[in-house]
């Protein structure tokens, strides 16, 4: 990624134990001062939050060194790859902000070299053709207290492994039939090295070879080696792979490639509420648990830039959570706050009623109609200003009524006055029920010398209220989105108990809301700050005349509050 590819930064990344090590060699000359990262995903689902974090390290620190970040899709098992998945990878991490300019590629790509490289590890006598069932093989492995035992088939003439393997790509063998295993040390403490399968058979047909390999490497094999293919110095991966640095260490080692890349390995992120497990999503969406990948409720990139995240947002989270090899859980609060943060300085203000109750102004001419002048973002004045229309008949949140007011209510009841925003102040004077007994509609009485919501004689309200002219309003739909999950932490949990943990009220859909008028022509993707009620993006499910509105986060933020607590 070249320097004008890479996102503006809002203020200098701070540094981590990865950035100390890539300045240290930089600064040692090791691969000549170059710098080559790479992100790797397997197209075999959509990417995740987890998933920015690996792209914002691996993508930042190519453009803080001068170096590049290429993509590449290690496709190496095509069961469970789908063209799908290349493509939706491909858009978030360009949504995110980055380019990988030239470099992309696949691991398919290499196939022909990675089978030349296993054909030499044959000829070495590092690698050998097995017979055995994958069962076998799992109940000869030994265990962490004991060790494994040989194949029957470990030392084959070099001759007859190359004469199988070959066979084996010529498609000859059924699936499961053998495999090809290197041949390392059946009692290593490490278990990844006890003969690791570095090949196996299966005749299905690759998104991008076709039906050309009944073969395919495993990605511990094919990662390291794609990785000095493509001249990578600095191979950035999560915790779960550090025992399967030995492995990455002595294939290359054994082939002698030089220079080659080293490993190194951080911690993955872990976020409340939330599972990042590629297989449980998977499942989720395959169950119908979810509407799908994009769900706005689902950790996907998809899903939170249909929610209503922007990649700054993600980006600036990615950046505060850090990079260190401690595990530890991150409160979704702060991914909220990041949102927050971004949005108040970018949002429109439009008002939105999401519970609305019908406000009559007795006093108010009923063929009238003026507009008043509201400020698109206090925060930033180029945004401009637009016109809201108003009328005798408006709608107001339920919420701001209650017929018995506690003695600090500061919003409509009997007798009390308020102010609409912008426009007028307002008095409460009768209530309208229907027939079941439920409140209707409100009766109330304005000031004219309030207008604009503020009064001449300086008569002051403490409540300001958020309004819609019913006779312009645009009806809405929106949906308010929670956990996806009841339990702080679900990771953990079995495949039983996940499904378990699934919130029920993740999801209210609330079909009535009224809208300002102007909000007819926003475009899906749009986000608003709908006024006291939180921020919002228009849904691609919307039509023409019947916009429908995602809650991407509330506006109170917690994490704020929390943070102030500890300075305090």
């Amino acid at each position: 990624m070249t320097k004008d590819q890479r996102p503006a930064a809002t203020a200098a990344a701070p540094s981590n134990f990865i950035k100390d090590i890539v300045r240290a060699d930089v600064r040692a000359g090791a691969y000549n001062g170059r710098v080559q990262t790479r992100f790797p995903p397997e197209p075999n689902g959509y990417l995740h939050i987890g998933h920015a974090k690996s792209i914002c390290l691996n993508f930042g620190l190519a453009a803080e060194f001068g170096g590049r970040c290429n993509l590449r899709f290690d496709d190496t098992n095509p069961v469970k790859e789908d063209v799908e998945y290349v493509e939706s990878i491909k858009q978030d991490v360009r949504w995110l902000g980055f380019d990988w300019g030239d470099g992309l590629f696949y691991a398919s790509d290499y196939f022909e070299r990675l089978y030349a490289y296993a054909s030499r590890l044959v000829e070495a006598g590092k690698a050998y053709v097995d017979d055995q069932s994958a069962d076998e093989i799992r109940e000869n492995r030994g265990t962490l207290t004991s060790p494994g035992k040989d194949s029957p088939w470990r030392n084959r003439p070099v001759e007859e492994n190359l004469d199988l393997f070959g066979r084996m790509r010529a498609g000859e063998f059924e699936d499961g039939s053998r495999v090809l295993r290197a041949k390392i040390d059946m009692s290593h403490p490490n278990m990844v090295l006890r003969d690791p399968t570095l090949y196996r058979i299966k005749r299905v047909p690759h998104h991008r070879t076709g039906q050309k390999w009944p073969i395919y490497p495993m990605y511990d094999f094919a990662h390291c080696l794609s990785d000095a293919i493509e001249a990578v110095t600095h191979s950035i991966c999560t915790l779960e792979f550090e025992n399967n640095r030995a492995l990455y260490d002595w294939v290359l080692d054994e082939l002698g490639i030089e220079p080659r890349p080293r490993q190194y390995e951080f911690a993955r992120l872990n976020l409340t509420h939330t599972a990042l497990s590629k297989r449980k999503l998977i499942r989720l969406v395959r169950e119908g648990r979810v509407a799908g990948w994009d769900d706005p409720r689902m950790p996907t990139i998809s899903g939170l830039r249909r929610r209503g995240y922007t990649p700054e947002s993600i980006r600036t989270f990615c950046e505060r959570i850090g990079v260190s090899k401690a595990e530890n859980l991150v409160d979704m609060a702060l991914l909220e706050h990041c949102l927050r943060e971004d949005l108040n300085r970018r949002a429109p203000r439009v008002m939105g009623v999401l519970d609305p109750l019908r406000l009559v102004i007795e006093n108010y001419p009923e063929d009238q109609t003026e507009e008043f002048e509201f400020a698109n973002n206090p925060e930033d004045e180029a945004m401009g200003r637009r016109m809201v229309p108003f009328s005798r008949v408006l709608y107001v949140e339920r919420d701001d009524f209650r017929e018995q007011a506690p003695g600090k209510w500061f919003r409509l009841a009997p007798g009390r006055e308020v102010r609409l925003r912008y426009a007028y102040y307002v008095t409460c004077t009768d209530v309208v029920r229907d027939a079941s007994g439920e409140v209707a509609e409100l009766r109330c009485s304005f000031d004219p010398k309030t207008r604009g919501g503020w009064s001449k004689d300086g008569r002051k309200v403490k409540g300001t209220l958020h309004w819609v002219s019913a006779a312009h309003a645009v009806r809405a739909e929106v949906r308010l989105y929670g956990n996806l999950f009841s339990a702080a932490d679900p990771s953990g949990a079995d495949e039983a108990e996940f499904m378990e943990l699934l919130n029920p009220d993740s999801l209210r859909v609330l079909p009535g809301c009224m809208v300002e008028p102007g909000l007819c022509l926003a475009k899906p993707g749009e986000i608003f700050q709908f006024e006291r009620n939180g921020y919002f993006c228009l849904d691609p499910d919307s039509t023409p005349g019947r916009p429908v509105f995602n809650r991407a986060t509330t506006l109170r933020d917690t994490w704020a509050r929390i943070e102030r607590q500890k300075d305090k």
